[in-house]
């Protein structure tokens, strides 16, 4: 995975165990593509400060992944969703009751709700 989409995620799932600070930094550099130099103006610290907060919470969130593996979980999940979606579009439903038909369909819409929340 990209690291710039990797902790954007890491962010999404994590982001609040930061300090206020460094997911503010994160949150400038990885989504919304600031530079350091750009960081620092904007939060009136120093680029070193950025630069510390940056590594510090890029290594804090990839310490959360490694013990609570949250988004390796979402990632497979995901998978599993989109694995299953593919299934059940390839049933034949040509000689599927009609009741049979509608249990397929609402197993699919389930199935495609889920992903949206995933």
């Amino acid at each position: 995975m990209e690291e710039i989409y990797e902790i954007g995620l890491l962010l999404d799932f994590y982001g609040q165990l930061l300090t206020q600070r460094q997911f503010e930094v994160l949150d400038l550099h990885y989504n919304s593509d600031y530079s350091l130099r750009e960081i620092a103006e904007h939060l009136g610290i120093s680029r070193q400060g950025v630069y510390d907060n940056l590594k510090r919470g890029k290594t804090l969130l990839i310490n959360f992944e490694k013990v609570l593996s949250l988004l390796e979980k979402h990632c497979k999940q995901k998978t599993i969703i989109e694995k299953i979606v593919n299934i059940v579009d390839s049933i034949n439903i040509d000689n599927v009751s009609n009741e049979d038909k509608e249990k397929l369909f609402e197993i699919k819409k389930y199935i495609v709700e889920l992903s949206k929340d995933s």
